[in-house]
């Protein structure tokens, strides 16, 4: 075999693994600190202190100004930052709860999204990743966050691990018009990063919501993270997967089930021999519900 093939294919795996890491446009040779650059274009734009002009002694007169010469205009502040900083996490965490305990519909809850400024990630990200599918399926998978792909389309699952997971999806008969997907965050992280404890728990709200609303009769979490959040599980998903779990949605018990993250089985192949069991307990537990979408 050609070595030079085998060299071309190990160049193209190099690649996407760094787009699926988030990488998605190369600039120079050396790196570039966005974090300092954030913070030296701050410091530029925060207003200088004014400096207060020494006055005379009230008993010593103040000399006379010539004539050509005129008073010196106030230097001008300088301008705000464009938009306004987000609340702190723990009043964003209650404006959170609100707002998605008041969305009686599924698209009245998009749109408060839509307008919710309370989460830092919808700053950087290009869009909101509600969800996709049907939402009357009786199957929903939740994920943890949108990566690239997803940002840029505004849906769920579109990228590399949204291809494998319609093969997984079909190989139980299913596609995307029986199932109903989503993420614990609808935000992309900048680079592709974990979200953090307080941006997870702004957006848990609006997941649980969402949830309630599309009332599926089987919930999926797709890695760990998204099985921790919502079903407080502590252990690793190696551990927990493949367990069906119960998930109170507020006004219904529903069966819950945690397995690996298409984006892990790309990385590690060997997962899917594991995954393989899951989908079969998912395909015996939808069967007992009808795996076609409620009318």
């Amino acid at each position: 075999m050609d070595p030079r093939l085998n060299e071309r294919d190990a160049i193209a795996d190099i690649l996407a693994f760094h787009v699926e890491a988030g990488v998605d446009v190369a600039l120079g040779d050396a790196p570039v600190d966005r974090f300092e650059e954030s913070a030296r274009e701050r410091s530029m734009l925060r207003p200088r202190p004014q400096v207060a002009e020494s006055r005379p002694a009230p008993s010593a007169p103040a000399p006379a100004r010539p004539a050509h010469i005129t008073s010196r205009a106030p230097t001008p502040a300088a301008p705000a930052l464009p938009g306004d900083a987000p609340p702190p996490p723990d009043i964003a965490a209650i404006e959170a709860r609100e707002a998605a305990a008041s969305a009686p519909t599924l698209e009245a809850l998009s749109e408060l999204l839509q307008g919710f400024d309370g989460c830092p990630l919808k700053h950087t990200a290009t869009r909101l990743v509600f969800a996709d599918g049907n939402p009357r399926a009786r199957l929903m998978l939740v994920g943890e966050a949108p990566g690239r792909d997803e940002d840029i389309e505004g849906k769920p699952f579109v990228g590399r691990s949204g291809k494998l997971l319609d093969r997984m999806l079909a190989a139980i008969g299913i596609d995307r018009t029986r199932a109903y997907i989503a993420n614990v965050v609808p935000w992309r992280p900048p680079g592709n990063r974990t979200p953090t404890p307080q941006e997870t728990a702004i957006c848990l709200p609006f997941i649980r919501r969402q949830i309630e609303l599309a009332d599926p009769d089987i919930l999926v979490c797709l890695g760990g993270p998204s099985a921790q959040t919502l079903l407080g599980i502590t252990d690793g998903i190696t551990k927990a997967r493949g367990r069906w779990q119960e998930y109170n949605t507020g006004t219904r018990t529903i069966p819950a089930l945690a397995t690996f993250h298409p984006a892990y089985l790309l990385r590690s192949p060997l997962g899917k021999r594991m995954v393989w069991r899951d989908l079969m307990a998912i395909e015996a537990k939808l069967a007992e519900f009808g795996a076609n979408p409620r009318p």
